[in-house]
């Protein structure tokens, strides 16, 4: 009988300048079974060399590296690899830094005081496609929304219904594909209803939207 072929684990790769949170990171991340160490790096470049040559599907970045911005680490990692998930694990909540976070397109933005299990939860939620944010700071994001954006309640209130119920799906962490599923809609429409909610929110991020979301269904 042939053994049943395991499913493959979810790659991940460390990029912090302490050689000290990288060992807590690999002995916390080695306790699920579904996710593998794919390499690790403590500088800018080393992050490029690593996704270069091991293809994760998650890297966990911290902002301040030796050799440069770990905000311009993300950039250019996902204009060279889109499909490339990047988790921001810094002790940074300052809301220049996650303004700027956000900006590069992070798709989860964590602070190191997170707890085990939330930071396993954490990246497989981001390899899942949902945005992640840690709480400490949904408030600093919602004042770059509307310092940057105009009116927040204003720009909520101009949204259709079916736009809302999208928002609040994504506001749960569902993917596009799980809103089209729930929704039963086709994945490219789920899109079409989203861009025009980043347009009538004025924002450009996932993570935005949705704490305009929260913030609105708590008034």
């Amino acid at each position: 009988m042939t053994a049943p072929v395991s499913a493959p684990r979810l790659r991940v790769v460390l990029i912090d300048d302490s050689e000290v949170v990288r060992v807590g990171l690999r002995a916390l991340l080695g306790t699920d079974p579904t996710i593998e160490i794919a390499g690790e790096g403590a500088t800018v470049a080393q992050a490029y060399a690593v996704c270069a040559r091991e293809k994760p599907a998650v890297v966990l970045l911290d902002l301040r590296l030796p050799d440069g911005s770990g905000t311009e680490a993300c950039r250019t990692l996902l204009r060279q690899w889109p499909d490339l998930r990047v988790l921001i694990l810094t002790s940074n909540s300052d809301e220049t830094s996650v303004d700027e976070a956000i900006r590069a397109g992070a798709h989860g933005y964590l602070l190191k005081e997170v707890d085990g299990r939330g930071l396993l939860n954490a990246v497989h939620d981001v390899a899942a496609g949902k945005s992640i944010l840690d709480p400490a700071i949904a408030a600093r994001v919602m004042q770059i929304v509307k310092t940057g954006g105009g009116d927040a309640r204003v720009a909520f209130a101009s949204l259709s219904p079916q736009e809302k119920r999208v928002l609040a799906l994504i506001a749960e962490g569902c993917t596009n594909k799980e809103v089209g599923v729930k929704m039963n809609l086709s994945e490219k429409t789920v899109k079409n209803y989203l861009s025009t909610v980043f347009e009538k929110l004025h924002v450009s991020r996932r993570a935005e939207a949705a704490v305009i979301y929260t913030q609105e269904q708590r008034r």
